[in-house]
């Protein structure tokens, strides 16, 4: 099969962030709701869009929060956010992955980075790792760019447009969270890839659907080699 496009999560799997999805998630919830969550219950719902994510975890204490809860919330988490994304020392890229954005794009291929980040923390990710230039990677599709986030195709489906690719199952999906597999298999994408070195080891991400699991993104150019080959 030869595939066309490549579709990249963020956090986790091209971006090193030192866990800061999950605690500045779980900050924002101690903060201003004022419930705790373990690193364990956050990690379960991790690559979904934030909103829901709050939701969810609220229910989950059996709390129904309102919408301006939710919205009081998140505006927390994005603050928090945009702060560690701009100013920690932790944050890099993945060993290799721009190199890897490279080799694919030099092939041919369109890659494309999609998150359930909302716009204003992918753009600030993107300009602290020099991403926004032009020529790194063809397009990025954030959780508000669409009606639904993962595990929802919608964003599959945004970024096909986006590259003009009509057939999902010349694309690949690649990141390391179980909603970035389902949202790969529920949009029918050729090849679904779990990333084992991100927030979910291989053991977590065993039972969710996928066509392979590999250790770090720069696996991914032999994979696709071999894959080609076949």
């Amino acid at each position: 099969m030869d595939y066309e496009l490549v579709v990249f999560d963020i956090a986790g799997t091209t971006v090193f962030d030192g866990d800061a999805v999950g605690k500045c998630l779980r900050d924002a919830l101690a903060d201003v709701a004022g419930v705790s969550f373990s690193r364990d219950e956050v990690n379960a719902i991790m690559g979904i869009p934030k909103r829901v994510a709050i939701v969810q975890l609220l229910q989950g204490r059996g709390r129904r929060p309102a919408d301006g809860d939710v919205d009081a919330i998140y505006r927390d988490f994005e603050s928090k956010m945009l702060t560690h994304y701009r100013t920690s020392p932790e944050i890099r890229e993945v060993d290799g992955a721009a190199a890897v954005f490279s080799e694919l794009r030099e092939q041919g291929l369109k890659v494309v980075l999609d998150t359930g980040f909302a716009r204003a923390v992918t753009d600030a990710v993107l300009e602290r790792l020099g991403w926004d230039e032009p020529g790194t990677v063809d397009a990025t599709v954030t959780a508000d760019d669409v009606a639904n986030g993962r595990p929802a195709p919608d964003m599959i489906y945004r970024a096909m447009q986006l590259t003009g690719v009509r057939d999902a199952s010349r694309v690949v999906k690649v990141g390391d969270t179980p909603s970035d597999l389902h949202e790969g298999t529920n949009a029918g994408c050729g090849l679904v890839v779990g990333v084992t070195s991100g927030s979910h080891t291989a053991g977590e991400l065993l039972p969710h659907p996928h066509s392979l699991l590999i250790d770090s993104v720069r696996d991914l150019p032999g994979v696709l080699l071999a894959a080609t080959r076949k």
